[in-house]
């Protein structure tokens, strides 16, 4: 095929020439976003502006990405089809119903694949009513800062804590998660 382009360009009809003509091009952009997905990179320009109150990201139908997915599909669905003789009209509508449930597809990948996100960020009144172990001693009456490991979002954590307890929490007790006093510090109890 490529032995001799300008003559098999010429040989081709112009839907022909206008399908092979969108698929190319768009296959290789198609790949190039494929690899810098993979490896870090980002060349969609997504301008759009769907953002909840909660930071995830909707579900987008109408991007950079899903319409280089779409012509891609597009073009070379038309160019199986026109392969296999099928009338133009029913080219055109298998390749532009191809091309948007390859759109659908590619929007809830990335929809789903948004979902799957952690931000990693400990939101310490997640210990609250929670129970941990004292790691270094706290003192009776706010008397000291100590620590607790405790559970908080899956993982271990060693916190800073106080108690208004009557008596010391010794290192290896029990104790319960109160409330969190200035925004990182436990309050704890005996269990």
């Amino acid at each position: 095929m490529f032995d001799n382009f300008p003559a098999w360009w010429d040989a081709l009809t112009s839907v022909q020439q206008i399908y092979w003509g969108i698929a190319i091009p768009f296959t290789l952009i198609f790949l190039i976003q494929t690899v810098l997905t993979f490896v870090g990179g980002e060349i969609d320009g997504d301008t759009d502006m769907d953002i909840d109150a909660d930071g995830e990201i909707g579900f987008q139908f109408f991007t950079i990405k899903n319409f280089v997915a779409f012509f891609t599909i597009f073009g070379w669905t038309g160019i199986a089809c026109l392969e296999a003789e099928m009338a133009f009209f029913t080219v055109v509508i298998v390749s532009l119903v191809s091309g948007l449930i390859m759109m659908s597809v590619m929007a809830s990948i990335f929809y789903f694949f948004s979902k799957l996100t952690d931000s990693g960020t400990m939101d310490v009144k997640n210990a609250i009513g929670g129970v941990g172990e004292v790691y270094l001693t706290v003192r009776a009456k706010r008397g000291n800062i100590g620590k607790v490991t405790i559970m908080v979002q899956g993982s271990f954590r060693e916190l800073e804590a106080i108690t208004d307890d009557e008596e010391d929490l010794k290192n290896g007790m029990v104790i319960n998660v109160k409330e969190v006093i200035n925004g990182n510090l436990l309050l704890i109890t005996k269990s």
